[in-house]
């Protein structure tokens, strides 16, 4: 996994400082970096030396010793030199390859891929090249879920997710941050956001119920190639603020089904600051009271019926509309009509985004 390139320039650096003459190749005897001319006449020695029980033997005037990546024998290097530290160096040299095996292997590891995939920290290149040497399949279904947990570092939350999920060894878990816990999932070509959807509850569930871990999951839309994945995680974490703040009620939201809530989250702080001075003349819904709040929002579940809200809420019809009339007195906006009531319900929702944006901020 290490190329000739940083193989060559480990020796020719270690050189400069032991005065030592090395060479590095396979185990079949292809040299793949020397710091002298005639390595190519080695080659059978170096087969015959793979063959043998030693770790290390003098052949020819050369030190040999085997590189081994745990218990697996990677390289075989070549030490030439005067006097009696040759095969210190060696035995140096061989440390040091083995940490570069150590270290290229975890920076082409799938976990450390996917982390650095969904955070756009690769190349384009990058992507293709790493995910071809892990045997990632690049183009086929993905979908991202981002499950939220109440307790930072739950590794039983974890845990539940990796057995939940360990039959399928194409879908990836892991962690970018302390309480989220990411899945990216492969699809089947029929499943939809509707299997998507029954996913996030089995999730749910399971976490609930196995983990005693109380969890928020949101999920983005389902992608055609891995470049993509992490447009679909970043969908995913909107999905999961975008639910905090409009829908609380809701364990599972998914990005495409975020309605009216998706646009006002992007919108600018000063333009919201802008809309409600200019709807509540520098007042916010903030100021009205808990009864006149609940008669609002039950008036909007019920489709600004004034019968069926009326009996909901327990009192007379002529109570509500005294309310309404209220509302309308100290607003200007008139419940009763459509406008105004599409008006005052965007108006109660982004007065929930300015107090989270608030909220995160301080």
């Amino acid at each position: 996994m290490i190329s000739n390139q940083i193989l060559l320039n480990t020796i020719e650096g270690l050189k400069a400082i032991t005065r030592v003459d090395l060479c590095v190749s396979d185990t079949e005897g292809k040299i793949l970096a020397s710091t002298f001319q005639d390595a190519e006449d080695y080659e059978q020695a170096i087969v015959n030396f793979v063959e043998s029980p030693a770790d290390s033997q003098v052949l020819q005037g050369y030190q040999f010793f085997k590189v081994f990546d745990e218990n697996q024998l990677e390289y075989v290097l070549l030490a030439r030199g005067a006097g009696d530290d040759v095969y210190m160096v060696g035995k140096v040299v061989v440390f040091q390859i083995q940490n570069l095996l150590v270290a290229y292997k975890e920076r082409f590891d799938k976990d450390n891929f996917i982390k650095n995939l969904l955070l756009d920290n690769l190349l384009l290149v990058d992507i293709y090249n790493r995910a071809k040497k892990l045997h990632i399949d690049i183009s086929v279904r993905r979908i991202v879920f981002v499950i939220e947990t109440r307790n930072e570092n739950d590794s039983n939350a974890l845990e539940t997710v990796k057995s939940l999920f360990a039959a399928r060894n194409k879908d990836f878990i892991t962690a970018v941050d302390e309480k989220n816990i990411i899945l990216v999932k492969e699809l089947k070509p029929t499943e939809s956001y509707e299997d998507m959807d029954k996913t996030a509850k089995v999730i749910l569930d399971m976490l609930n119920t196995e983990a005693m871990s109380k969890v928020h999951i949101a999920y983005g839309t389902i992608v055609h190639e891995i470049k993509e994945v992490s447009r679909s995680y970043k969908e995913a974490k909107m999905a999961l603020d975008v639910g905090k703040i409009f829908y609380s009620d809701k364990n599972v939201v998914a990005y495409n089904n975020l309605g009216i809530g998706r646009l006002i989250y992007q919108l600018p702080m000063s333009l919201c600051r802008m809309f409600i001075k200019e709807i509540f003349d520098g007042k916010s819904p903030d100021d009205l009271d808990e009864e006149t709040l609940t008669t609002i929002n039950k008036f909007f579940e019920n489709n600004l019926n004034v019968s069926e809200t009326s009996r909901q809420l327990y009192i007379h019809r002529n109570t509500l509309v005294y309310r309404l009339d209220k509302l309308q007195k100290s607003t200007g906006l008139d419940l009763r009509v459509f406008e105004d009531a599409i008006t005052f319900k965007i108006a109660l929702m982004v007065v929930k985004y300015m107090n989270y944006m608030e909220t995160l901020n301080n």
